[in-house]
């Protein structure tokens, strides 16, 4: 499933594991807070769509807005706790990615988003996903959206709150964090590809 682990490899270090997920290719790879080592599958077609559908949307309002950067499901995050994750749709402040240097920027973003959404699919533990999401905003992350086609609900998480859950929304306002991002769920929640 991936490259052996070379002795002296320490999966921790954020060098190493970069290293490590390079020669795992094209396996998309997280480490968890633990230090455990999470193979994420590729997703059937209904959810692949729907991540696209996801990622339009937040890149439409990126352009637009023009104050940050957005990152799909690619992208990885060294998390200030030393998980390292690639959520399915990220944004960052283009302040905070200002911080950074030119090497640090070519590598996993040591840094937590601002801005996270994972979209469940149909093989994916909800209760897991409530967990990465507590996780992000405890790294820092200002709103954290889990979106389940399944029960057609969006979670919303932000610090220092109890979870918002929305039932059959059609649309999700992520302001004051995206500032006039209302994302369309409707196309997020449909049962046909």
């Amino acid at each position: 499933m991936s490259a052996p682990i070379p002795a002296g490899f320490d999966l921790a270090n954020p060098e190493h594991f970069y290293a490590f997920c390079q020669a795992s290719a094209p396996w998309r790879i997280e480490r968890n807070v633990k230090g455990e080592i999470v193979i994420k599958m590729p997703t059937g077609g209904e959810s692949s769509n729907r991540n696209f559908e996801l990622n339009l949307q937040l890149g439409i309002w990126v352009k637009q807005d023009g104050t940050g950067r957005g990152f799909d499901s690619s992208g990885g995050f060294d998390l200030p706790n030393g998980a390292m994750r690639s959520p399915d749709a990220a944004w960052v402040s283009k302040s905070r990615l200002d911080t950074l240097t030119a090497e640090q920027k070519k590598k996993f973003l040591p840094l937590a988003p601002d801005f996270v959404a994972e979209l469940r699919s149909e093989t994916d533990s909800l209760t897991l996903l409530q967990e990465k999401m507590e996780e992000y905003i405890a790294c820092g992350v200002r709103l954290a959206l889990l979106l389940d086609p399944t029960t057609r609900k969006a979670h919303l998480y932000r610090p220092s709150t109890e979870p918002q859950v929305l039932e059959n929304p059609t649309a999700v306002d992520c302001s004051p964090e995206l500032p006039g991002f209302i994302l369309d769920t409707q196309p997020l929640f449909a049962n046909e590809l």
